[in-house]
């Protein structure tokens, strides 16, 4: 991160992702035709600073891979998206996540935890935070994640978390409570419902795919459509959102956030594999063309 731009630090996970297209998800003892297949880096911490990089900001990443060759290949993605990484090597493998995309873009993932979650939170350095804004969260170790929160916010950043699929098998109530600016799905927000924790959070933002996003503050709502796009494939479209939304609520507000992040994950939707690295004219583009209703 340079000194003279405020940076955003991703926290989670680091994947490699080995994705096969497919006509259809098969059914149990079903078959489907593979169509296409391909191979990117992956994990929301680092489909969020990719996308961050896209929209000209500065992001860290903190996260652990293995000393393999996948290791090697997400550092050199990482590297050529422009990522500044904190990345822990370990002796284990690298996370892989082998995904199954169908033509109307929904998913079926499968994969091992490998390297992810080696790293702890000292491994963030007191002058790493000294150059950023803001940490962003995502899946990770319940005790890492509330313990980078906590150093966030006693050196003055603000925080958000974007828990993911594994909140209603893990206690993040510590995190929650430290935490900004909360990002979920609608099956997320369910069981965040009976997280007392979640009330001390000052902004709830719940990613309604193809339907927009809806922001909670002070007790008022407000909601985007989203955007009508063709869809080839959902997976990282909701760290396409949470980098927008993240950038332009810092510049504009929420009304204008959520449009942008809908921009975002609508971009990241209609193109192949997790890893986006979206661009301002194109986000511009889709914001000028308008939602898809309402």
């Amino acid at each position: 991160m340079s000194e003279d731009t405020p940076g955003i630090i991703c926290a989670g996970h680091v994947n490699w992702d080995v994705t096969l297209q497919v006509d259809r998800l098969p059914d149990p003892d079903g078959e489907a035709c593979i169509a296409d297949q391909y191979q990117s880096g992956g994990g929301s911490a680092s489909n969020v600073a990719v996308a961050l990089a896209g929209l000209d900001a500065s992001p860290l990443l903190l996260g652990s891979v293995g000393r393999d060759e996948h290791g090697w290949l997400v550092r050199r993605e990482l590297e050529d998206a422009g990522v500044e990484t904190a990345l822990v090597e370990t002796d284990g493998e690298t996370a892989v996540k082998y995904l199954v995309v169908d033509e109307s873009g929904e998913l079926m993932m499968f994969g091992n935890d490998g390297a992810n979650e080696s790293y702890a939170a000292s491994d963030l350095s007191a002058t790493a935070l000294s150059l950023a804004h803001h940490l962003h969260l995502t899946s990770q170790a319940p005790e890492t994640a509330a313990e980078l929160a906590k150093a966030a916010r006693d050196a003055g950043l603000t925080v958000s978390f974007d828990p993911g699929r594994r909140l209603a098998d893990r206690d993040y109530g510590e995190t929650i409570r430290r935490t900004d600016l909360l990002l979920c799905n609608e099956r997320e927000a369910t069981v965040l419902r009976d997280d007392e924790g979640a009330d001390a959070v000052s902004t709830l933002v719940v990613k309604q795919g193809s339907g927009g996003a809806t922001a909670t503050t002070d007790g008022a709502s407000i909601s985007h459509p989203g955007f009508a796009v063709d869809p080839v494939d959902t997976t990282g479209a909701g760290d396409a959102f949470a980098a927008g939304f993240l950038l332009a609520r810092d510049e504009a507000g929420l009304e204008r956030a959520l449009a942008v992040g809908n921009a975002c994950g609508a971009l990241a939707a209609r193109t192949p594999g997790a890893r986006v690295q979206v661009a301002w004219r194109d986000v511009k583009a889709l914001l000028d063309i308008g939602p898809s209703h309402g």
